[in-house]
């Protein structure tokens, strides 16, 4: 348990934990008191949290593929690569991109003008709806706000993009078909919630610059919202 991945995996579930209690408490509670109503503070203090712990999602799944690429490319060095000291500083440094992608959110959407009793197509504060909902200009805000999705979605995709082909690269010069499955499906595990994570959040992405119906977008979000952080525990439990 004091392995790197699960040092990595327990960090990912508190990510996930905080996810989902940014937007699961306060649907639960509409749906019971039938009051579907936030205040403009309660939502931009919603929007700040889910941001953060998605993203902080986003980079820990790239330090894990970095584990995985460092576990099958330089195994006599594992050890000595991941060591604490820079499990620690990958941790520290993802909080610290989450912390910035949040703030920058934060900033962009407080600065939008709304009319009184605006009611959002969604079942939380999503970025994409505020700014369709905004009563100002916004032309720049909508290029911003995608602008930066692109930059902390991008980066950490080409880090699991360039891990893998280090990976695939490194088990197809393994002469025996055992070895490749055994190299392979250490790394199972951790492609699945890549998969449902991105895949997921991807098609919301694009779902909210193409389709003008909130109510996809809304299912999708559920999906990737809800949905994907309680599968990363049963498919890491699974593999363990």
């Amino acid at each position: 348990l004091h392995e790197p991945m699960f040092y990595l995996l327990s960090i990912l579930s508190m990510a996930d934990i905080g996810f989902t209690s940014t937007t699961v408490p306060k649907v639960i509670w509409d749906i019971q008191t039938h009051c579907r109503v936030i205040s403009y503070a309660g939502c931009l203090i919603q929007l700040s949290f889910f941001n953060f712990f998605g993203c902080l999602d986003s980079v820990l799944l790239t330090v894990m593929a970095y584990d995985r690429f460092v576990a099958i490319c330089h195994p006599l060095h594992y050890t000595v690569i991941m060591n604490p000291r820079l499990c620690g500083r990958l941790v520290l440094v993802s909080f610290l991109m989450s912390l910035l992608d949040s703030q920058l959110h934060f900033l962009i959407i407080s600065q939008l003008s709304f009319c009184t009793k605006v009611e959002i197509p969604h079942f939380f504060c999503d970025p994409p709806q505020l700014l369709k909902l905004a009563c100002n200009d916004n032309s720049t805000n909508k290029i911003l706000v995608y602008f930066i999705g692109a930059i902390f979605g991008g980066i950490p995709v080409s880090g699991i993009f360039f891990s893998y082909y280090k990976v695939v690269s490194s088990i197809l010069r393994v002469p025996s078909s055992g070895g490749k499955y055994k190299a392979f499906s250490t790394c199972g595990s951790h492609l699945s919630v890549v998969c449902l994570f991105y895949g997921t959040g991807l098609g919301v992405y694009l779902s909210s610059t193409v389709s003008h119906s909130p109510r996809m977008s809304a299912e999708a979000s559920v999906v990737y919202a809800v949905v994907t952080p309680m599968l990363n525990p049963v498919v890491y439990s699974i593999r363990t």
